[in-house]
């Protein structure tokens, strides 16, 4: 980076990790597809995808391995800048999706070289100067040096935003209570999903109810994420209900919430108020679920944006006809 003109849109932090997806119940001899994923890439990617110019801080393997991911990232569109390479296992995870895009996982990632990130990673030039730094729950859990670089770039950060993106089988509630509490306060944007994380996060029962708890923990803008129904938006001066917009196909699910994310906060970077951005992030997501995971269909802006003007029209059609 050579200068303030040269500031990332979005940057996101987190690990990488080797997906190994199968189309059959995982077993010996099951055929399968190897392909990179992980939340901060699928996040990356769709920020990229939106029209930011996007960097990602994550360690990669230095070998080949390593070198293969950070080619994969490149052709994503996204700065390999920032990334960092250390002798190490590279995380990896097997997901096998059902017809209806439901998945089941199972991770190797204990160690990995992924969670070595610390906060020494995260340069201050660079964190301060980006429009928006995105870092979620999964980096927190995954190593306590992590979780003081997500820390770190929060309080750097002139918009942080977090999604809390809970893993019972990576953290305790505990835990994932705590880390939330800790960087609300520093968020210039929270994005739970509803009733998983809202529930065991915050112990609340609707989605207003999670706002109003985000807001008083000092959260600028919250958007809870309710699956196929849509999003809950406040920004503590207006609230605004985003409908979902259905797929086209249902493939895989994985990255869907990441490519909400990811589109949000590159489109609130580049100009868009928050209600157009949250809708540019619903028709991401609804399009990623037609490729097979989380980087296996990436939508240009442009596929985005008419696929939300066609929801849109066809929204107002309905209510037309029945007026």
């Amino acid at each position: 980076m050579n200068g303030i003109h040269d500031a990332f849109d979005v940057v996101v932090m987190g690990e990488i990790l080797v997906e190994v997806a199968t189309d059959q119940p995982f077993g010996h001899g099951v055929p399968a597809q190897l392909g990179i994923s992980g939340d901060a890439l699928n996040v990356a990617a769709a920020a990229a995808a939106a029209g930011a110019r996007v960097g990602l801080l994550s360690v990669l393997t230095d070998d080949d391995l390593g070198q293969a991911i950070a080619g994969r990232i490149a052709e994503l569109g996204i700065s390999t800048r920032l990334l960092k390479f250390r002798r190490g296992q590279q995380g990896v995870y097997l997901v096998h999706s059902d017809p209806d895009g439901e998945r089941e996982f199972s991770y190797a990632r204990s160690g990995s070289v992924g969670s070595t990130l610390g906060p020494d990673d995260v340069d201050p030039t660079v964190f301060s100067s980006a429009g928006a730094v995105v870092a979620g729950g999964i980096a927190c859990a995954i190593s306590t040096t992590a979780r003081a670089a997500v820390v770190k770039a929060a309080s750097l950060a002139a918009r942080f935003v977090y999604d809390p993106n809970f893993r019972p089988r990576l953290t305790t509630v505990a835990d994932a209570a705590a880390a939330l509490t800790e960087l609300a306060p520093l968020a210039f944007m929270v994005t739970p999903s509803f009733p998983g994380e809202t529930a065991a996060l915050l112990g609340v029962s609707t989605p207003s109810e999670a706002v109003a708890t985000l807001r008083s923990l000092g959260a600028a803008n919250v958007a809870v994420t309710c699956g196929a129904k849509g999003v809950q938006l406040d920004s503590g001066v207006d609230s605004v209900w985003v409908p979902a917009i259905p797929a086209p196909a249902v493939v895989d699910q994985t990255g869907a919430g990441d490519a909400f994310v990811g589109t949000l906060t590159a489109r609130l970077v580049l100009g868009d108020d928050l209600p157009t951005a949250a809708r540019y992030g619903a028709a991401a997501s609804s399009l990623v679920v037609g490729g097979k995971g989380g980087t296996g269909f990436i939508p240009t802006f442009e596929q985005t944006r008419a696929h939300a003007a066609a929801s849109a029209h066809a929204v107002e059609g309905a209510v037309s006809s029945h007026s």
